[in-house]
C-alpha cells in the first residue's frame, strides 16, 4: 500500500520517489529522467535559477522586453477567443493605480478561469507596448498573498512542470529537519560561518531571501567540495600503506645514456622526485603533468628502468590501443638491445600471444608490460609488480587505477596526463597525487602557427596543404563526426571520399576512425607513420598519442564542435620534428564562445594558459566526465567561479588530519 511522505514514521531519505505526495508511479518514471529516485534525491535536485517576485513595479513603471512584476487586479472576467481548432487564446485585463495591462493565455482554460475579476495577483512576464496599451502575453501568476516570494526554476523534462516539481519538493521538505545527517561537523561549520544542512535545504528550495539563498548556497557549494577532499585524502591514506617494494636503483644516468637525445631540466626533476618516493617505504603516488611533446613517456621510462634494476615489474596502461601501441613501441626503442624486455597486451593480440606474455609475466621473465583495460582482466598476474603506470588518468576512473595497482602488493603509482590541468582543478582531481610539472619542451620544437578560417576559404587552405604534400610532408584533416548524420556537419567518411574525388585528388590518403577494427587501426597509422600515405582523415582516434614527425599540417573542419583543452590536444599531433608547422581551424559558427575559443588558440601554444581559459568557459567537465571519476559529483560548485570556497574547504578537510 503507497504511503504518504506526511506520514514520517514510514518515509526517510532512501525510500523510492513514488511514495511522495504528488508523485506516484507514472511520475516517478519521469522524475527516474531527471536522476531523482528516492526522496534524498528530491532534496538534492536543486533549482537551476530563481525568479524574484519580492521586487514588485508599478504597471507604468514596468520595463518594456525584459522580465519583471506587477501586482494588479483583474478587472473583467476572460474572454475566449478562437484561433483555429487547437488553439484558443483567453484574453482578460488587470489594473493598478498607474494604469492597465491586457493579458493573453495561450491554450489554458484552467488557468485563464483562476483570474476572478476582482482578485488581486502578482504577474511575472515580459511586458510589451507602451501607454494604454500595455500587454502581457502567457505570464507566470499567483495571488498577491502568497506570490511575493522568490520562486525556484527546476530543470525539467516531458511531462513535469516547474509547477509540479515545485508541488513535490515541498511535500519532501517535511524530511529537512534537525535530524538530517550532516556531512560537515558542527566544530568545521560553526569556523566557517555555515548553515546546517536542513536549513540549507529549505533555503535552496525556499528562500525567504535572496541572502538566505546566498547563504544557503554558499553551505552546499562547501558541502561538495569539502565531501570531495575528505574523499581524495581517503584515498591518499590508503595509498600510504606501508609497502615492502623500496627502490634499491636511485641513480637514473645508465638510463639516459640509452635516450637518443638529453633529457630536459624538468623530464630530470621529475625522475629525481619519483625516485625520492619510491625509495620511502611507503608507495609513490605521484601526477606527472605536462603538455603534448613535453617528455612524459621518457620520464615514465626511467622509472621503469630503476625498477627493473631493482628486480620489480611495470605496468603501463593506455586508455586506447593506438597510445598503447605508441608506448610499446617507444619503451622498446629504448630498451633495444638491453636486458630488460617489453611486452603489448591488448584486446587484439593473439590467444596464443596473450597466453605466452601471461606465462612470462608470472614467471618474472618480462619487465615491462604496456597495454589497456586487459591489463586488468582475470588471468593477469605479475610476479613482482612494483610501478603501475596510467596514461590520461582523467579517461580512466579511480576503480581502474586501483584495480591495476591491486595486481601487486601496494606497488609504486605513477599517473601520466597530456592534458594541463590548471591547480585548482588539478588539486581536486588528482587530491590523492603528489604533482610533478613538465614545464619544458625538448629543444628544436617550434610554436605551431595556428589559423581560424571561414568555409570560404577552405579551397585556399587545401592548396597551402598540397604545397607540403608536394615537398614529401604530411597532413592530418580532422572531423568531428564518422559518417553523416548531422546536418552541415563533416563527417570523416563522406569528407574523405570527397577530398579522394575533389581538393587532394591523386595524392595517397587514409582514413582512420574509432569504429574500425584494431588491425585496420593499426595498418593505417602504420602506413601514415612510414610515409605510405601523405594525409590521413580521422576522427578524435589521433587525439592522444600519435606521433609522425613528418606530419606538419592539421586542418580541423568543425572546430567549433571541440573543447579547447580538444583542440589543443588535436593540434600536439603535429609540431613534433624540426619542421615549422600548422593548424588549421575551419568554422562557420558565429556564436561567442566558439569565436573566442578559436581566438585562444590561435594566440597561444601554452597548454596550462589554455586550460584556465578552458576551466573559465566551459567548466570541470571537459576534464573529466560525469561520475567516471568515482568520486562526489558536484552539482551546484563550479571550480572556474567558487576558487576562494574550494581553498576554505580544502583547508577543513586537512584540518583534522594535520591535528
Amino acid at each position: 500500500m503507497a504511503f504518504m511522505i506526511n506520514d514520517k514514521s514510514n518515509l526517510g531519505l532512501t525510500s523510492n520517489i513514488k511514495y511522495i505526495k504528488g508523485v506516484g508511479e507514472q511520475r516517478a518514471k519521469l522524475f527516474k529522467r531527471l536522476e531523482v529516485l528516492t526522496a534524498g534525491d528530491l532534496l538534492r535536485f536543486y533549482p537551476r535559477t530563481y525568479n524574484d517576485w519580492t521586487h514588485i513595479v508599478s504597471i507604468a513603471q514596468a520595463p518594456s522586453e525584459e522580465p519583471c512584476c506587477v501586482c494588479a487586479t483583474v478587472d473583467v472576467p476572460a474572454t475566449t477567443h478562437k484561433v483555429r481548432s487547437d488553439m484558443a487564446l483567453y484574453k482578460t485585463r488587470a489594473r493598478d493605480d498607474t494604469g492597465s495591462i491586457y493579458i493573453t493565455i495561450f491554450n489554458s482554460e484552467y488557468s485563464a478561469m483562476r483570474l476572478k475579476e476582482n482578485e488581486e495577483f502578482i504577474f511575472y512576464g515580459v511586458m510589451s507596448g507602451t501607454g494604454r496599451t500595455r500587454q502581457l502575453n502567457s505570464p507566470l501568476f499567483e495571488p498577491s498573498d502568497t506570490g511575493r516570494r522568490i520562486h525556484p526554476v527546476y530543470p525539467l523534462t516531458a511531462g513535469l512542470s516547474n509547477k509540479i516539481i515545485t508541488k513535490v519538493v515541498e511535500s519532501a521538505l517535511v524530511l529537512a529537519d534537525e535530524k538530517l545527517p550532516d556531512p560537515i561537523p558542527a566544530e568545521i561549520r560553526e569556523r566557517y560561518g555555515l548553515y546546517p544542512l536542513h536549513r540549507a535545504i529549505r533555503n535552496i528550495h525556499k528562500p525567504q531571501s535572496m541572502e538566505d539563498l546566498e547563504a544557503a548556497r554558499y553551505r552546499l557549494i562547501f558541502e561538495e567540495f569539502y565531501t570531495l577532499q575528505v574523499n581524495l585524502l581517503d584515498l591518499k591514506r590508503r595509498n600510504k600503506q606501508p609497502t615492502e617494494l623500496k627502490l634499491s636503483c636511485t641513480d637514473p644516468s645508465g638510463f639516459y645514456g640509452l635516450l637518443p637525445f638529453e633529457p630536459t631540466g624538468a623530464q630530470r626533476r621529475a625522475v629525481l622526485e619519483a625516485l625520492e618516493d619510491m625509495g620511502s617505504s611507503v608507495p609513490m603516488s605521484r601526477l606527472v603533468q605536462g603538455d603534448v611533446g613535453s617528455g612524459k613517456t621518457a620520464v615514465a621510462a626511467a622509472l621503469c628502468w630503476c625498477a627493473a634494476q631493482s628486480e620489480m615489474q611495470s605496468a603501463l596502461m593506455a586508455p586506447t590501443e593506438i597510445l598503447a601501441e605508441q608506448h610499446f613501441k617507444t619503451l622498446s626503442g629504448f630498451f633495444d638491445g638491453t636486458q630488460i624486455r617489453v611486452e603489448l597486451l591488448t584486446g587484439s593480440v593473439t590467444t596464443a600471444n596473450k597466453r605466452r606474455i601471461r606465462e612470462s609475466l608470472a614467471a618474472g621473465e618480462l619487465q615491462i608490460l604496456v597495454g589497456t583495460h586487459a591489463l586488468i582482466s582475470e588471468g593477469v598476474e605479475f610476479q613482482r609488480l612494483g610501478l603501475v603506470i596510467t596514461d590520461e588518468q582523467h579517461r580512466f576512473g579511480v576503480k581502474q587505477r586501483e584495480a591495476l595497482a591491486a595486481k601487486g602488493r601496494n606497488p609504486h603509482m605513477l599517473v601520466m596526463s597530456a592534458t594541463p590541468i590548471p591547480r585548482t582543478l588539478a588539486l581536486t582531481i588528482y587530491g590523492d597525487l603528489d604533482v610533478s610539472i613538465l614545464d619544458e619542451l625538448p629543444p628544436g620544437r617550434k610554436a605551431i602557427e595556428t589559423y581560424a578560417i571561414d568555409s570560404g576559404k577552405r579551397e585556399r587552405a587545401f592548396n597551402y596543404v598540397k604545397k607540403h604534400l608536394d615537398s614529401g610532408l604530411q597532413a592530418y584533416v580532422v572531423c568531428p563526426l564518422v559518417e553523416e548524420g548531422e546536418q552541415d556537419l563533416a563527417a570523416a567518411v563522406s569528407y574523405f571520399e570527397r577530398l579522394q574525388r575533389r581538393q587532394l585528388a591523386g595524392y595517397r590518403l587514409g582514413l582512420l576512425h574509432g569504429r574500425m577494427k584494431a588491425a585496420e587501426k593499426e595498418q593505417v597509422m602504420s602506413d601514415f607513420a612510414s610515409g605510405k600515405l601523405q594525409a590521413l582523415v580521422a576522427t578524435t582516434v589521433i587525439e592522444v598519442g600519435v606521433d609522425v614527425p613528418n606530419a606538419v599540417i592539421m586542418v580541423i573542419e568543425n572546430a567549433e564542435r571541440f573543447g579547447l583543452s580538444q583542440l589543443h590536444q588535436l593540434r600536439g599531433r603535429v609540431g613534433r620534428g624540426r619542421e615549422s608547422s600548422t593548424c588549421i581551424l575551419i568554422s562557420d559558427a558565429q556564436n561567442k564562445t566558439a569565436l573566442e575559443r578559436m581566438k585562444i588558440l590561435c594566440s597561444t601554444n601554452d597548454g596550462f594558459k589554455i586550460s584556465e581559459e578552458d576551466l573559465r568557459l566551459r567548466g570541470p567537465g571537459d576534464f573529466f566526465g560525469k561520475r567516471q571519476h568515482g568520486l562526489p559529483e558536484l552539482k551546484l560548485a563550479s571550480m572556474a567561479e567558487d576558487v576562494e570556497i574550494l581553498r576554505k574547504a580544502q583547508e577543513a578537510a586537512l584540518r583534522p588530519v594535520e591535528s
